[in-house]
């Protein structure tokens, strides 16, 4: 990957090894490696990938980096951007739907990987706890979007998680809304 003229913050394609990047639905990762596999006769290239809350590999040609959605971690001037999205006051949480069809379009946003998708999610379903119960589906969506969040933010403020939880949970708390976690 040397030689090229963009940086790895500025090139999708651009990961070298060591680089964080967010894989969606799965998180933060480091690049531990880039190998090249013979596969059905043809040489690709690969980033090996190793989710850091849970020490997944994941293997990702070069060539599909931006059709699987990974990308760089957040910089750090778009927290605030985050923070408003988490901050938003929703008038109608989706409680007309059922929970089945509300999994499956939170889902569809956590698959983007879009750290303001994730943010939704995460409002959504922390608003929707403090009125009714959540399915299990739903409490695990939940914990998903709490972990994708807290880790990219984490990472991007180089912050410990407890000190960013309280950022977080303070948002809610100032939308005069109690904590539920």
């Amino acid at each position: 990957m040397a030689g090229k003229a963009q940086s790895p913050k500025e090139s999708a394609k651009g990961f070298e090894i060591g680089d964080l990047a967010v894989y969606p639905a799965h998180g933060v990762g480091r690049i531990e490696s880039i190998e090249s596999r013979v596969i059905n006769g043809n040489t690709h290239d690969f980033y090996i990938m190793k989710i850091i809350d849970n020490d997944m590999v994941i293997m990702i040609p070069t060539t599909n980096v931006e059709s699987v959605g990974l990308r760089s971690v957040i910089d750090k001037a778009e927290i605030p951007d985050i923070y408003a999205v988490l901050s938003e006051k929703k008038h109608e949480i989706q409680d007309n739907q059922t929970w089945n069809r509300r999994y499956k379009e939170y889902m569809d946003r956590l698959k983007t990987g879009s750290p303001y998708d994730v943010a939704t999610v995460f409002r959504d379903l922390y608003l929707l706890k403090l009125t009714k119960d959540l399915s299990f589906g739903e409490r695990k969506l939940l914990d998903t979007a709490r972990t994708l969040l807290l880790r990219e933010i984490c990472t991007a403020k180089n912050q410990d998680e407890n000190r960013v939880w309280a950022e977080i949970e303070s948002l809610f708390s100032s939308n005069g809304s109690k904590n539920a976690e």
